[in-house]
């Protein structure tokens, strides 16, 4: 495995499961589009992905992977939970995507090895999704920044929400950054990421996205920071540059960040909070407590639950709720223990992203943008193959054995003469 290529066919899969994992609930697009369609071509590209990556790995040829085996643990522990049908049919029908999602995840294995080949696959295809999202803002600007989100930025062509966008923004960004600090990457092409995303992420007002690429770039950079003169340099310009920020445009940088939200609603985390206690307080079996009550909607009495662990919780109980931790202590645990170099950062920026993420999006318990970002970090961080012994007959110095030829009887005696 060690000399495998890349095929084109993967980089062709990970987009797929990118288009599965964008989901088909959101804003209002110019061009109404049924949500029966969009799940169909959602679906459909998770199927593809799966027929593609087995059709590139036809033998299987899968790597030990730790995030994998927990996910496929999270599987089995939401089929049992789902099997009641406390959340109806729909529970089956999740179920039985999230195991082509780990299924497709455990084929492409084979050629996780430690490099950036999935990174910028990642970059591109989120790219493409944020360039659909920019089409729609240039379209109809009414529709992209409608009142209904408090003129937040929403996908106009597609059904993305604010938050998602922010996400995809934040991700693509950060990646970019580490990229063009490790010399991956030129200036120009850096650009023409980094400028056009960060506008998309103003627009959008998340301030998880936001947060999240700032405390995942300052780890990820800091990781580097004694090895890597050119992190240490942005590092120091981006603290004077956050300083003379905070100082002059404090004002903007508030209103910005409350988004016109009362104390109260600010405090209360938009309304998140009161879901979550009504979902804590409410009485569970045993069953229920520790196996959950079946894949669903990531809701609770009608209203989006928007926390990863309370949502595992509700789905997949406390065993999920270990998983999903395991998952990401394993994740950060390899990650430290890597010597220092642009992978390991990268798995640091989308491991802590997704950490921070989780406390007010829901994802890691079902096939979800958060599972493919962490699947990147797994990627990142997977051993490189061994190299395979090469013999001696193939090494360039070696001298070739000269085969012994049996001399005849009449010419040893002439030459004795």
């Amino acid at each position: 495995m060690a000399g495998d290529r890349t095929p084109k066919t993967v980089g062709t899969v990970w987009g797929l499961l990118v288009l599965n994992t964008l989901g088909s609930a959101g804003a209002k697009t110019i061009v109404p589009l049924p949500r029966s369609l969009i799940q169909m071509v959602t679906m459909g590209a998770l199927v593809a992905a799966f027929t593609l990556a087995l059709t590139v790995n036809l033998k299987l040829r899968i790597r030990a992977s730790a995030y994998v085996s927990l996910l496929t643990l999270l599987l089995v522990t939401s089929v049992i939970s789902s099997a009641n049908l406390e959340s109806g049919f729909g529970a089956l029908f999740r179920c039985a995507r999230l195991a082509l999602f780990v299924g497709t995840l455990w084929l492409l294995s084979h050629w996780w090895d430690g490099s950036t080949t999935f990174v910028r696959h990642h970059i591109r295809m989120y790219f493409a999704v944020l360039g659909l999202v920019a089409a729609g803002l240039i379209i109809s600007p009414g529709a992209a920044l409608p009142d209904l989100y408090g003129g937040r930025l929403v996908g106009a062509l597609w059904p993305l929400t604010p938050p998602q966008i922010g996400q995809y923004a934040a991700v693509i960004i950060g990646l970019t950054v580490l990229l063009l600090l490790g010399r991956r990457t030129d200036r120009k092409g850096a650009a023409v990421v980094i400028v056009p995303s960060l506008v998309l992420l103003a627009l959008t007002h998340t301030r998880t996205a936001t947060l999240g690429l700032v405390i995942g770039l300052t780890l990820a950079i800091g990781s580097l920071i004694l090895t890597s003169a050119a992190a240490r340099r942005f590092f120091t310009w981006a603290v004077v540059c956050a300083t003379v920020a905070a100082v002059g445009f404090a004002s903007v940088l508030q209103a910005w960040f409350l988004r016109g939200q009362s104390k109260e609603n600010f405090s209360s985390l938009t309304g998140r909070a009161k879901v979550w206690d009504a979902l804590l307080a409410e009485p569970r079996s045993t069953g229920e407590t520790l196996f959950g009550m079946g894949l669903g909607d990531k809701s609770f009495g009608g209203l989006p639950i928007d926390n990863s662990w309370l949502a595992v919780y509700q789905e997949q109980g406390l065993i999920g709720v270990c998983l999903v931790a395991a998952v990401i202590i394993v994740l950060g645990g390899i990650a430290l223990l890597r010597p220092p170099s642009l992978e390991r950062a990268c798995a640091i920026f989308l491991i802590s992203y997704c950490a921070l993420a989780s406390y007010t999006e829901a994802g890691l318990g079902d096939a979800s943008p958060y599972l493919l970002h962490l699947a990147l970090a797994a990627s990142l961080l997977a051993a490189p193959a061994a190299a395979a012994a090469t013999p001696a007959t193939d090494a360039p110095d070696a001298t070739p054995e000269v085969p012994r030829r049996r001399v005849p009887q009449w010419a040893r005696r002439t030459e004795v003469s």
